[in-house]
């Protein structure tokens, strides 16, 4: 009989024991949660209570950890399995978790282990880090960004391709810039770099602040949200704002400077 080299025996995760299915967790902005099953859903659909809306949602699978950051940048995890059904409103996060004092959900992501995301503060810096380097293993979550004084988190943004990928940051000023993603540092927690350049005084003043991020991958579109008005950034449209990292960054057309969100989409 021939003679066949095994790894070492492990205890089962209770992770090895769930289907796995594809679901999507969706975050409201009072920091509800709750998980759907497919991918085809639209997060926005669905009913909120009174004073809520949603804020953000993370596409993944059932035996994956949903990855939770919020506005101070401590990311919590709890196993997408374990989160109520999307038929019905969810369940407050604070039930199972415990941010600090005054600190709100930021955002939520999903991906393997090995996946990287961009991690960034409202001021402009951030920083390239891989997903497990976000796992917590208590309540109170673990610290991995620092947003300089007076700037909260943003919602991460999953990087499809960490080495030839794009990150883009619009400002509360209408200004986007797209940036490189080999220009930013990999950290397992930190400030992180200045990506996109605001004036130091117009931010203390309340003037100017990040108002949202996408990570794009390349051949990707960048869909604009501003008000009622869409619009779709093309490579060839793209190739305007791109530039070096920490630069001010070129002003969106009139209509399109008042960001409310970003997302992207295969070219």
């Amino acid at each position: 009989s021939p003679l066949v080299t095994r790894a070492a025996a492990r205890a089962m995760d209770q992770s090895d024991l769930v289907p796995t299915e594809t679901v999507t967790v969706v975050l409201s902005d009072k920091g509800w949660v709750r998980a759907a099953k497919g991918h085809d859903m639209d997060p926005g659909s669905l009913s909120y209570k009174a004073g809520d809306r949603f804020l953000a949602a993370a596409r993944g699978r059932s035996n994956q950890a949903a990855v939770f950051l919020d506005s101070t940048g401590r990311c919590y995890n709890l196993a997408a399995h374990t989160l109520p059904s999307a038929r019905g409103q969810g369940e407050p996060l604070s039930g199972r978790l415990s941010p600090p004092e005054g600190a709100h959900f930021a955002g939520v992501l999903m991906a393997e282990d090995d996946a990287y995301c961009v991690l960034a503060s409202n001021a402009g810096y951030g920083f390239i880090t891989q997903i497990k380097e976000l796992y917590a293993k208590n309540k109170a979550g673990k610290a991995v960004l620092s947003p300089p004084a007076g700037s909260e988190a943003l919602p991460p943004a999953v990087l499809g391709d960490a080495e030839r990928g794009y990150v883009a940051m619009a400002t509360s000023e209408g200004r986007l810039l797209l940036v490189a993603a080999a220009e930013l540092p990999r950290l397992a927690r930190g400030k992180g770099v200045k990506i996109i350049n605001i004036p130091s005084a117009a931010f203390a003043a309340g003037d100017e602040r990040v108002v949202a991020m996408a990570a794009l991958r390349p051949g990707d579109q960048l869909l604009i949200q501003a008000g009622q008005r869409k619009m779709t950034l093309k490579k060839d449209d793209l190739a305007h704002y791109l530039g070096e990292r920490g630069r001010r960054g070129m002003k969106l057309p009139r209509g399109y400077q008042k960001v409310d969100a970003m997302e992207t989409a295969a070219g």
